[in-house]
């Protein structure tokens, strides 16, 4: 244990940031003008605030931007001067007001000002909004929207071209999602929203809680980001598993390929996150596990896309072991979320360290976890930090015991890691094995 409270190897602390009491939830990084700016996105506290970490041993809060009243604005992605920030009515058991107005869609942003963004447009969906959504340059942005008529989260690809006036030139869906749409026999064979099983399974998980994608999509949602390599794309599409769509033709997504997760993984979130890396023909994988540790294995894995119409699985990062020292012998066991969240994703963008050897995954009450890749086939862990538990509870969740969560995990191209969590601020860290 470092003298900060926290459990660690081969993790040193640099610098910490309260973030003025709202507890950050996604992140982006950016240099400019030899600046570095970090931009989050809020758990509890609706809108976004610009982290300046050009001294990472003292980052300071640059600026908090409001956002809507009674909505969720969990999610943000950037690329150049144009940012995006995600809308979507608060999921139940999160404190929202589920009688009052929301706002929902995305909001796109000039932040050539790297501190005062300037709102150029507001795309609606006509649904519950969006939720994870990316945006890595050029004309299309890809979202994970909850369009009108559907259940769940579809794929919805934006032009953004006119950043003040962007539409919807394509969208995919798995059969089932959108409203009075029969599913075929050939879809009832591999589709989870046909299947009995993942109904009870996705019933049985989200009614723990009081949470699920949507209600009615038996985790069958898209949610995101969907990660575009050229003009395939890969979707992270919850109990539907992994889906590879080719987008030659933006306004007609044709799916290639298909793995699926659950079962054995547990269904609601079997495909949480997907990052592809073509020059080394792998994506790494993961799931969202929110039964407390009650429900079926997590898994973040390795998988084979040297056909992408073909995708299969090559391995799996091994369970974090909790350190000699803890009071307790598992991560199941020791209360709150377990299991993999978030990883360093942002791989299209200049500033952010690219995908080597070493890969970085939030991993709930376990922290932040860090794994040499460098064998496809056996990936070990190699570091860790788990911060000191939180002092103060900001929100619904976790329930039972308040512990810690560590939501995402951004590294930047100078090698310094940031990561957040639901009931504190930002750690800034460095591997140092």
């Amino acid at each position: 244990m470092d003298p900060t409270g926290a459990y660690c190897k081969n993790v040193e602390v640099v610098g910490y940031c309260d973030m003025q009491g709202r507890p950050a939830f996604k992140m982006c990084i950016r240099e400019t003008r030899g600046h570095w700016f970090l931009y989050t996105a809020h758990f509890w506290h609706q809108g976004w605030s610009i982290v300046d970490v050009s001294n990472p041993q003292a980052p300071q809060v640059a600026r908090f931007i409001e956002g809507p009243r009674n909505t969720s604005t969990l999610q943000v992605t950037l690329y150049g001067d144009t940012m995006i920030t995600a809308l979507e009515k608060i999921l139940p058991g999160f404190g929202g007001d589920e009688s009052a107005p929301f706002e929902e869609g995305v909001l796109v942003w000039d932040i050539s000002d790297p501190i005062a963004p300037r709102k150029l447009s507001h795309f609606r969906t006509g649904g519950t909004g969006t939720h994870r959504n990316l945006y890595a340059g050029g004309r299309y942005a890809h979202l994970a929207a909850n369009m009108a008529g559907f259940k769940g989260n579809v794929y919805v690809i934006l032009d953004i071209a006119d950043r003040e006036n962007p539409r919807e030139v394509g969208r995919w869906w798995v059969p089932g999602q959108k409203d009075g749409e029969a599913v075929t026999k050939l879809d009832a064979a591999t589709n989870p929203i046909a299947s009995k099983k993942y109904r009870m399974e996705a019933a049985r998980m989200c009614g723990c809680i009081g949470f699920c994608a949507r209600p009615g999509t038996d985790g069958v949602s898209l949610h995101g980001p969907a990660y575009p390599t050229g003009n395939i794309v890969y979707l992270p599409y919850g109990a539907a598993g992994l889906i590879v769509l080719d987008i030659s033709d933006a306004s007609q997504p044709k799916e290639i390929g298909r793995l699926n997760f659950s079962p054995p993984f547990h269904s609601p979130f079997g495909v949480h996150s997907v990052l592809p890396i073509p020059e080394r023909d792998i994506a790494f994988a993961n799931s969202e596990d929110i039964s407390y540790g009650q429900g079926p294995a997590h898994h973040a894995s390795i998988i084979d896309i040297s056909d992408p119409a073909d995708p299969w699985l090559l391995s799996i990062l091994p369970e974090p072991i909790p350190p000699p020292e803890a009071p307790y012998r598992d991560f199941y066991t020791r209360g709150g979320w377990c299991g993999p969240h978030n990883i360093n994703h942002n791989q299209y963008h200049p500033d952010v360290e690219k995908q080597g050897d070493l890969f970085y995954i939030a991993h709930f009450n376990a922290g932040l976890r860090i794994y040499d890749v460098s064998n496809k086939r056996l990936p070990i862990e190699v570091g860790y930090f788990l911060p000191p538990e939180p002092q103060r509870r900001f929100g619904q969740m976790p329930e039972g015991e308040l512990v810690l969560q560590t939501e995402d995990v951004v590294v930047d191209r100078r090698g310094y890691i940031y990561i957040s969590d639901k009931n504190q601020g930002i750690w800034i860290l460095q591997y140092k094995p």
